[in-house]
């Protein structure tokens, strides 16, 4: 997986200093998700799927946020903020025109290119389809780099599912496959009820074949895993993105720092053979 040196270059700026973007559009998605539309007021941020961006509030504070958007979508890039600390609660407030500061992109990538040629199936629970989204629109986007392609989809009801006009048109499509679950319906909800490893039941998978991105809560990570390592897909092809308080995002506070590993830099992307070895300390 690729590994972004922020250091490379005697002329490189310094990547502690944020630099000014624009909000060009904002909206409230749930009651505690909000989707940004963001464009940099120099050079557009040059990213790849999996990546975050440290956003700073100025007189306030800064949050690490992944990027949901995809690299082929143009020169604006996108965030979907959860409300859930001091910073993050402030950019409930903003909305089209507002300045922030932006630092990054930081960390490594999903293995897209790994995957070309390959049957690919998603697997994102609640605000999980957010880092997840940036790598299913740059598939979607390159569809005939890529063979099957599936994507699972829960959330805890129906109120708190993000992207539903998306949703929608992938269910639309016919060269993807995607089924969306919630644990609590309410009565205008039709479709799948139940956690989102019951979706396992509905499809074919040809293991050998398949990469498996695998992004949400951890109780869903581990059990979804599960669902796919008896599916027969390999370790090294169980993929996850991890956000383990990431703070400075160049390897320097140790807030995400595991046995000696910089998730903000050799992460947030991991395969589960690196996970489980980070949880045996291997």
């Amino acid at each position: 997986m690729t590994q972004i040196d922020i250091h490379k270059g005697a002329e490189a700026e310094s990547p502690y200093v944020p630099k000014m973007a624009r909000i060009l559009s904002a909206e409230q998605m749930t009651e505690t998700e909000r989707f940004f539309r963001i464009e940099m007021e120099e050079a557009p941020l040059a990213y790849q799927p999996g990546q975050f961006v440290g956003v700073t509030v100025f007189g306030v504070g800064e949050a690490p946020i992944s990027i949901c958007s995809s690299p082929t979508q143009g020169d604006a890039f996108e965030l979907t903020v959860r409300s859930v600390g001091l910073v993050t609660n402030k950019l409930k407030e903003f909305g089209e025109g507002d300045r922030l500061g932006i630092r990054g992109p930081f960390g490594n990538t999903f293995p897209y290119e790994e995957m070309k040629g390959k049957d690919v199936l998603f697997v994102a629970g609640g605000l999980g389809l957010a880092p997840t989204r940036s790598l299913i629109r740059y598939v979607l986007d390159n569809r005939g780099d890529y063979h099957k392609v599936t994507i699972l989809v829960g959330a805890r009801d129906p109120s708190l599912l993000l992207f539903r006009d998306e949703l929608e048109a992938w269910t639309g499509r016919d060269d993807v496959e995607t089924l969306v679950t919630v644990d609590r319906p309410d009565k205008a909800w039709s479709g799948n009820v139940g956690v989102i490893t019951r979706l396992f039941a509905k499809i074919q998978l040809d293991a050998a074949a398949t990469y498996a991105v695998i992004v949400g809560p951890p109780v869903m990570f581990k059990f979804t895993v599960l669902e796919a390592l008896a599916e027969g897909v390999p370790e090294n092809r169980i993929i996850c993105s991890l956000e383990r308080h990431m703070k400075c995002g160049v390897g320097k506070c140790g807030h995400c720092q595991i046995r000696g590993v910089y998730v903000c830099r050799e992460g947030p992307v991991f395969t589960y053979e690196q996970v489980k070895r980070l949880r045996e300390g291997i």
